[in-house]
């Protein structure tokens, strides 16, 4: 037995898709009224890092998007402003230069979005991001190391960029969309968790399946296993297709239910989203919004 089996074996891996679509339903059957309240369409809003991966990003793209951010609390301005802004890694130094908001610098990188390079790119990338002002960083586990098992080496790079990433928190994105199977799902998560992660997050944005309802679950119940057995707190980071205040409620809920009130900040959870943005906007003001 390898030291993952050994791991594996501490946590509930008896996950059944029928069985965790059924909890996910109740769970929003039960608590969605709850948090669909205006109160949490703006706490959540201070949850989102707006994003712009766009392959048109430019400096000057960029720059007026940071204006935008920049002019928020003015246009906004009984409302939080978003927790980050991701962006590539080629653009950093163009937020930090431009950002006048106290907010996080969230940069994708170690091959994002597929992961596919040699760990010394990968290490590299994360250590001039950082080194240009990200205080976040995003990379990917690749999907078919985790299809075939190859947990050691998962958990080798990622201590690696862990290290690189120095002073800034790390975010693993597990490509829940592509991964599927909750047990892959949720070996990945408790893999992130032990070599690092400070958030384990659902998808780049990039494939064609998102964030789900059942991932999350399944991410959460990974999270709270591990935060339990070793007294620690790990968040959590929902992307991939979240573009409605009633998709961000139910993520919101399911959050809540299972890791509780301690993980509803954006210390510990977070959206990556930029249409969400304007659809929390709207559903607060009553009118259609199109700021972002």
């Amino acid at each position: 037995m390898d030291r993952f089996d050994a791991l594996f074996e501490k946590y509930d891996m008896n996950l059944d898709a029928c069985q965790i679509q059924e909890d996910v339903k109740k769970i929003l059957l039960d608590q969605y009224d709850k948090y669909n309240q205006k109160a949490i369409y703006s706490q959540i809003l201070s949850m989102v890092d707006i994003t712009s991966l766009n392959p048109t990003d430019s400096v000057k793209s960029i720059t007026d998007f940071v204006e935008k951010i920049n002019k928020f609390d003015t246009k906004f301005e009984i409302l939080p402003h978003p927790a980050a802004i991701c962006i590539y890694p080629k653009f950093v130094q163009t937020v930090k230069d431009n950002l006048m908001e106290d907010m996080e610098i969230a940069s994708v990188a170690g091959g994002f979005p597929d992961a596919n390079t040699f760990i010394e790119v990968k290490v590299a990338e994360v250590a001039m991001a950082v080194m240009e002002g990200a205080t976040e960083i995003d990379v990917v586990i690749p999907s078919g190391m985790v299809i075939s098992g190859e947990y050691e080496e998962i958990y080798e790079d990622l201590q690696e960029i862990k290290a690189a990433c120095r002073d800034a928190k790390l975010k693993v994105i597990l490509e829940t969309g592509v991964l599927m199977d909750p047990v892959l799902i949720k070996k990945a998560s408790l893999v992130a968790m032990n070599a690092g992660a400070d958030f384990i997050k659902t998808s780049t944005g990039k494939v064609s399946i998102g964030a789900t309802y059942e991932a999350v679950y399944v991410m959460a119940k990974a999270a709270a296993e591990y935060n339990a057995l070793n007294n620690t707190k790990v968040g959590i980071k929902v992307a991939g297709g979240v573009s409605t205040t009633e998709q961000a409620v139910s993520y919101y809920a399911i959050v809540a239910s299972i890791l509780g009130d301690e993980w509803l900040n954006p210390n510990l959870f977070r959206f990556g989203a930029s249409r969400l943005v304007n659809a929390l906007i709207s559903s607060l003001s009553g009118s259609e919004v199109k700021y972002f």
